[in-house]
């Protein structure tokens, strides 16, 4: 078996489901597995003009790759078809491609109405939160329990490890590091393990990982209840040129520039080997090429020139590793 793993190195939002997209084309991937979290997600995918926004179901599906929602997720059920009748009334073909892990977990109506009840957190009140915790309290609901008799559930060993032919995994992250359960800003964090770490818990041995994908944007952004949004007019301008409206809750994100210390530490326990940067026109656009060394703007670089911002990034980031950086400004193509 190989593997490649796509993270977020911010809070989401950042990318992930064009970078997946991207690899997809121009890879030999024979799966790509979404690893963690649940409809919560939102992946926004162009696909040959079209735009696509999936929660729940990984990008493999676009190419006829087996798409696996892996044992690492949530799983509204509801949602999962919608979405397979938004695939196929769109003109993709979902026949013998998409699964569900047996052994995934599932958001039931309770789950739901309790999240929905969220006032402290800002979640995005999808159910995701109260099944984690009755996943951990061993009281949850397996998908084998719901789906049984279903062309849906998969045995992940069975499929990734009991075979003869040869297995290339896309493993495609959700959320991002700054909303990691152990890694992120804590209590404002989602309830899965979003980084690197979390593509191994779907059945995937490490020696078997080539390449860690993280993906972020020039900018930082953030849904939730926590006061990030930067003072300024320049911030209000970045929501509205990056159009900056959740993919999921249609809530407007909160903007700030991006913290380059939080990128690097993403990136060195992500174990990233390739970074990719979107949304470079958007700086481009606002004409400031700024970076923020902490959680506010008391520290603050300002670059002058894309050159010198390209610059410093690359330096930081390469710092004795050899990292390949990519800067992106399409929201279809890296």
């Amino acid at each position: 078996m190989l593997a490649d793993i796509v993270v977020g190195l911010s809070y989401g939002d950042e990318g992930k489901g064009k970078v997946t997209h991207h690899l997809l084309k121009n890879g030999d991937y024979t799966h790509c597995i979404r690893f963690n979290g649940g409809c919560n997600a939102g992946h926004t995918i162009y696909h040959e003009g079209v735009k696509f926004v999936t929660h729940h179901i990984p990008a493999g599906v676009f190419f006829g790759v087996r798409s696996i929602i892996g044992n690492g997720c949530v799983v509204n059920i509801d949602q999962f078809n919608r979405e397979i009748q938004m695939l196929n009334e769109g003109g993709i073909n979902t026949d013998g491609l998409i699964f569900i892990a047996s052994n995934a977990h599932i958001i039931t109506d309770a789950h739901l109405e309790e999240d929905g009840k969220d006032t402290t957190i800002g979640t995005t009140k999808r159910g995701n939160g109260p099944a984690y915790r009755d996943k951990y309290d061993r009281r949850g609901t397996l998908a084998f329990e719901v789906l049984e008799g279903t062309p849906y559930l998969i045995d992940m060993y069975r499929e990734l490890h009991e075979t003869d032919e040869e297995v290339v995994v896309l493993c495609e992250g959700a959320q991002g590091f700054g909303l990691d359960i152990d890694w992120g800003d804590y209590p404002y964090v989602t309830s899965s393990h979003c980084t690197s770490a979390g593509a191994l818990l779907n059945g995937i041995p490490p020696q078997a990982v080539r390449r860690v994908y993280g993906v972020a944007k020039a900018y930082d952004t953030y849904v939730g209840a926590k006061e990030f949004h930067g003072e300024g007019r320049v911030f209000n301008l970045l929501q509205q040129l990056g159009q900056e409206f959740g993919a999921t809750t249609g809530r407007p994100r909160q903007c700030n520039w991006l913290n380059i210390r939080d990128l690097k530490k993403a990136v060195d326990i992500n174990g990233v080997t390739d970074v990719i940067i979107n949304k470079v026109d958007i700086l481009r656009q606002v004409g400031a090429w700024n970076l923020r060394s902490s959680d506010n703007n008391a520290i603050m670089l300002k670059l002058g020139s894309e050159v010198s911002w390209k610059l410093y990034i690359r330096r930081l980031l390469n710092d004795n590793r050899n990292i390949n950086v990519v800067f992106s400004e399409s929201p279809e193509r890296i």
